[in-house]
């Protein structure tokens, strides 16, 4: 079964006016919060994984260490999207996830985020260390990237179409 389970997962949404500054853009804050929801949602969806319950029943769950983003077309008031995300480097509690938005049809990209996690014991305030079910999803899932450097990315997306 978990050979099956795919290595980019996608999703649509529409952006939304309280999102918005006064351009009608997307501001560069509220990014950040599309992507976290696409990668919520699609954990759930695709990996049944429930953060919240997880952290609930075992103290455990992932907190955010790093963000790198960048912004290279807006996003308009109303425009659906399209969000792409993979999981690119696992180890025994960090991760590092690639998230991409782009317009509907994916002809256009319009931003690019690299998001750090740690696990996380709540209860402890500590790092901790995935369990051999998780890891063993995580590597299963993990589809890593040829690029060494956040920067290196982008330009191998920009010049791909």
């Amino acid at each position: 079964m978990m050979n099956n389970l795919p290595k980019i997962v996608t999703s649509k949404t529409k952006i939304r006016f309280q999102d918005c500054d006064p351009f009608n853009h997307l501001n560069n804050g509220s990014y950040i919060n599309y992507f976290i929801n696409h990668r919520e949602d699609m954990i759930l969806e695709h990996y049944d994984i429930d953060m919240f319950k997880m952290a609930r029943k075992t103290g455990q769950s992932w907190v955010t260490n790093s963000n790198q983003i960048a912004y290279l077309k807006p996003a308009f008031l109303m425009e659906t999207v399209t969000i792409e995300s993979q999981l690119f480097r696992e180890s025994s509690s960090d991760l590092m996830v690639e998230m991409r938005m782009y317009d509907d049809k994916k002809t256009h990209l319009k931003a690019i985020i690299w998001c750090g996690f740690t696990h996380f014991n709540i209860l402890e305030q500590k790092r901790a260390m995935h369990s051999e079910d998780i890891n063993s999803l995580f590597k299963t899932i993990c589809n890593p990237i040829d690029a060494k450097t956040f920067e290196e990315r982008i330009l191998q997306l920009k010049t791909k179409k």
